[in-house]
C-alpha cells in the first residue's frame, strides 16, 4: 500500500481507502457485523487506513455502527475515520442543517463510532446556502478545538462546486470530497486547481462510477439497488458502451477493470485517496491492487 499526505490535515492516508454507503442497506445488500468485520480486517492487512462513512448511511446511524462495533475491538489510533452531516436517514435521506440539529448528530456518530474523535468531519453535499452559515463553522471550529473533530471537510454535491471548495481554507476545512472517476473528469477543470492552490486532500468518490467501471456489466442490465434503479436506461446502456471502448482501448491487456479505474483517478496529483465501496473481503483486494499499478 502506498500514503499520501491529506492536505494539511498531517494525516498520512492510503491511496485506497473503504466506501460504506453499502453497509447501510442501500446498494442492495443487508450486512451482519461479521460481514462488515471481515471486510475490515481484510483491507487493515493490506494497509488500509482511512475509512469513509457518513450519519445517513442506513437508518440509525447503521454504518457508523458497525464501524464502531469494529472499533471496539481494534485499535482506534490505526484509522482514519472521516464522517460527514448535514442529512438524516428516515426511509430516504432529510436535510439536517441547523446548528443544534448537526451538534446532536455529531455526539451521535461518536456514540456511533465507540470513539472520542472524528479525524475528518465533512460538511455533506449541502447547498451554498446551507454551506454560508457563520453559526454553524464557528460552532464547528469549537468542536475542533474541543478535540472531538480533528479536521473539518467539505463533501461537494456538484462536482464543479468551486463556490465551496474555493472557500475551504478560509473555514479552516482541510479537505474535499468530490465524484471523480474516468466518466466524470469535471472536478478537473476548476476543483482540482483550486484544491492544489489551497493544498487541500481530496478523497475521490464514486471512483468506479456506481459500478459502472467495474466492467462486469453488460447493456440491458437491470439494477435493483435504491441507488441506481431510478437511472435510465438510456443512461445506463450508454454508460457502459463507453466502459466497454474503455476497456478495449485503455486498459492494459491482464488488468482487473476496477483496479485500472482507481488507478486511473490516483495518477491525477490533486487525489490523496479513492474511497470505493466493496462487498467483499475479494473486492477490497482488488481496489488495493490499484496502489501498485503505474498509468
Amino acid at each position: 500500500m502506498k500514503y499520501r499526505r491529506l492536505g494539511k490535515t498531517e494525516l498520512d492516508v492510503s491511496v485506497v481507502g473503504v466506501g460504506t454507503w453499502q453497509f447501510g442497506g442501500d446498494w442492495g445488500k443487508d450486512y451482519t457485523q461479521k460481514e462488515v468485520d471481515d471486510i475490515l480486517y481484510r483491507a487493515k492487512e493490506l494497509g488500509i487506513n482511512l475509512i469513509d462513512t457518513a450519519e445517513c448511511y442506513g437508518p440509525h446511524h447503521m454504518s457508523e455502527k458497525f464501524i464502531g462495533d469494529f472499533m471496539s475491538r481494534n485499535r482506534r489510533e490505526d484509522w482514519v475515520i472521516a464522517t460527514k452531516f448535514g442529512h438524516q436517514w428516515h426511509a430516504q435521506w432529510t436535510n439536517a442543517w441547523s446548528v443544534d440539529q448537526i451538534r446532536v448528530q455529531l455526539e451521535e456518530s461518536l456514540k456511533a463510532l465507540r470513539t472520542d474523535y472524528i479525524d475528518l468531519y465533512q460538511f455533506h453535499s449541502g447547498s451554498d446556502e446551507a454551506f454560508d452559515n457563520d453559526e454553524l463553522w464557528t460552532m464547528l471550529d469549537k468542536q475542533v478545538q474541543a478535540g472531538k473533530i480533528r479536521n473539518l471537510g467539505i463533501s461537494i454535491g456538484s462536482n464543479d462546486n468551486l463556490y465551496q471548495t474555493s472557500k475551504a481554507t478560509e473555514l479552516n476545512a482541510k479537505a474535499i470530497q468530490v465524484v471523480y472517476n474516468r466518466l466524470d473528469m469535471k472536478p478537473e477543470e476548476r476543483v482540482f486547481p483550486s484544491c492544489q492552490e489551497q493544498d487541500l486532500g481530496v478523497l475521490a468518490r464514486v471512483p468506479l462510477a456506481s459500478g459502472y467501471l467495474s466492467g462486469k456489466y453488460k447493456p440491458g442490465i437491470v439494477f435493483k439497488d435504491n441507488v441506481r434503479k431510478g437511472h435510465e436506461r438510456e443512461e445506463i446502456d450508454e454508460k457502459l458502451k463507453l466502459v466497454s471502448e474503455i476497456q478495449k482501448n485503455e486498459v492494459p491487456e491482464g488488468v482487473d477493470m476496477a483496479s485500472w479505474a482507481l488507478a486511473w483517478c490516483l495518477k491525477h496529483p490533486a487525489v490523496s485517496c479513492v474511497i470505493p465501496g466493496c462487498k467483499s473481503p475479494e473486492q477490497v483486494e482488488a481496489n488495493a491492487r490499484a496502489a501498485d499499478l503505474e498509468l
